[in-house]
């Protein structure tokens, strides 16, 4: 089977050490990518450990597709344990990093420790340089960038960096690289924050020499370049009137099921702010937004649906301007801006402030540095909603992405199983619904739909390839298999190992069934939980026996 190559770089950033090790068994049986860190993050990140502490780790893993020329390979994955769920969390992000990052030579690096002092990482094929970068502190993420480009003659795509709310331990802050492009769910920049770490820099000439089909690469290629979809166009806002027609664009912070004001805010409206193409490392699918607006003096990429929903929809600002500003200030700060988005929107349910965008943007500030009412909402919801008076609407302790579970019943028990909790991404069963391909009300034969498509996506993670190439069809089994070498079904194995490890160290940290809860009521969740367990072979108080995953894993 195709996998990533490379040793595994440790970086005590307390002690300012490092040490490599070889992990060539790792990759053989977890491809690379959030395959491969999970495996290290379960046996390596005690099972009781405090994300803030100094025995968390974080990891950075590139897998074999980011050696190949092929579109939608632009990307690289991150693994932790989340000061927001308190669990295993994994997030990948786009951009250039990838392929500076497998310059190195390395397939994963993995930060332990605590510094005394604010440090800029270097990682390059000579060796490891630990820079005191005192006067960065506070510093928004293209200010890190301008910082290393000047001293350093280094570029936005070699580097990650955290903003003010990572320093400050926003649970749901954001790694960035690229100034954009978001390692977004699960707070990982508040681990990097709490390790006094602001950014890291990848830089080397020593890629791996990872061989794979050149008729696959070209052809996935050329299509992606020919391709009419309207994602091209648009990016993941050309569905969000369609959504809200015909399903559900949670409205007024989840009070109401449709926006009136969508095509203010959705794919149109972000298409004419558009204002040239972009894309990731070697894609020729381009499907990001670079938008701009003259009049307000407002620069950013994007935003995407998520975004339009949570700082858009959610708070009822039906100004795509507004949305804009919303997104450029998030990502200077370092926020995720669904967690964020939501966070706003529950305040603004509490002051009955919908609608004030003014006060949207102050707040998103304010939140960033943890000042009077940001403090509170740094926390998500789930810890600050009974004091505000607001429903919770969070899983595991994660806010909602748009896709509405009240209304895609397959995506609500996704969000219920999900060891991520409430993210899209974990399975994608939304697009199985949106398509018609199966009824979106109902639970009758989802649960193998979405552990089948949780494993994909594992899989897919460990690759790693975007998602956009499977939920765009220029992707598909067959080519998966002449890629890596083997069955798919060996691949969704890979991608259950995964999901099984995420579960398990979750397990230990005294979560099951009870976690895999809703804030609304789903018709038949429970007996769709007993089936969903059922099908993994776990038990069924949702916990996975350790017997399971001794073959491939530390269990104490």
């Amino acid at each position: 089977m195709l996998h990533a190559e490379g040793p595994l770089l440790t970086i005590d950033v307390g002690a300012r050490e490092t040490t490599e090790t070889n992990i060539d068994d790792e990759l053989a049986a977890f491809i690379g990518g959030r395959g491969v860190a999970t495996k290290l993050a379960h046996d390596r990140i005690p099972f009781d450990a405090d994300p803030f502490g100094s025995e968390n780790r974080a990891y950075l893993a590139t897998g074999p597709l980011q050696m190949s020329s092929m579109s939608f390979t632009g990307r690289m994955s991150m693994t932790g344990l989340s000061p927001l769920t308190d669990g295993l969390v994994s997030t990948n992000a786009g951009g250039y990093l990838s392929r500076n990052f497998c310059d190195t030579g390395y397939s994963v690096v993995e930060l332990t420790g605590v510094s005394d002092e604010l440090l800029a990482i270097h990682v390059t094929d000579d060796g490891i340089e630990f820079e005191e970068v005192a006067e960065l502190e506070g510093a928004e993420v293209p200010a890190v960038t301008d910082y290393m480009s000047e001293h350093h003659d280094l570029e936005a795509e070699n580097i990650i960096a955290i903003g003010p709310a990572g320093e400050n331990l926003v649970r749901y802050a954001c790694v960035m690289t690229y100034n954009s492009r978001a390692f977004g769910r699960g707070g990982l920049g508040a681990v990097l924050g709490s390790k006094n770490v602001k950014c890291i820099t990848f830089a080397g000439d020593s890629p791996p020499e990872i061989e794979m089909d050149e008729d696959v690469q070209s052809t996935v290629h050329r299509n992606a370049a020919t391709s009419d979809d309207m994602m091209r166009r648009q990016g993941t806002t050309q569905g969000t009137e369609f959504i809200n027609d015909n399903f559900s664009l949670p409205t007024k912070y989840f009070e109401e099921y449709h926006f009136e004001h969508a095509d203010q805010i959705g794919g149109d409206a972000v298409e004419e702010k558009k204002y040239k193409k972009a894309a990731c490392s070697v894609c020729a699918f381009a499907c990001k937004l670079p938008t701009r607006d003259e009049e307000r003096g407002i620069e950013t990429e994007g935003p995407e649906f998520e975004t339009v929903f949570s700082f858009g929809s959610n708070m009822l600002i039906d100004d795509v301007v507004d949305v804009m500003k919303s997104n450029e200030l998030c990502d200077r700060y370092g926020l995720d801006t669904i967690s964020a988005g939501n966070a706003v929107a529950a305040y603004l349910a509490a002051e009955d402030e919908f609608g004030n965008a003014e006060l949207v943007h102050e707040t998103v500030e304010k939140i960033a540095h943890r000042e009077g009412i940001g403090d509170i909402l740094a926390e998500g919801i789930a810890r600050f909603a009974e004091e505000l008076g607001v429903r919770d609407y969070t899983v595991k302790n994660m806010e909602f992405a748009a896709h509405d579970g009240r209304v895609l019943h397959g995506q609500g028990l996704s969000y219920a199983v999900a060891n991520r909790g409430g993210d899209h991404m974990y399975s994608t069963t939304l697009r199985v619904e949106y398509s018609g391909k199966i009824d979106s009300e109902g639970l009758e034969g989802k649960p193998e739909i979405v552990r089948r498509r949780e494993d994909h996506a594992a899989f897919r993670d460990s690759g790693i390839v975007c998602a956009f190439a499977g939920g765009t069809g220029l992707i598909n089994e067959d080519q998966h298999e002449i890629l890596f070498g083997c069955d798919y079904d060996d691949l969704l194995a890979v991608g259950s190992r995964v999901v099984e490890l995420e579960r398990h160290f979750n397990n230990k940290r005294g979560k099951n069934r009870e976690d895999d809860t809703l804030p609304y009521d789903l018709p038949g969740i429970e007996d769709a939980l007993d089936e969903y367990y059922e099908l993994r072979d776990w038990n069924a108080d949702g916990t996975v026996p350790d017997e399971t995953v001794d073959e491939y894993a530390q269990t104490d």
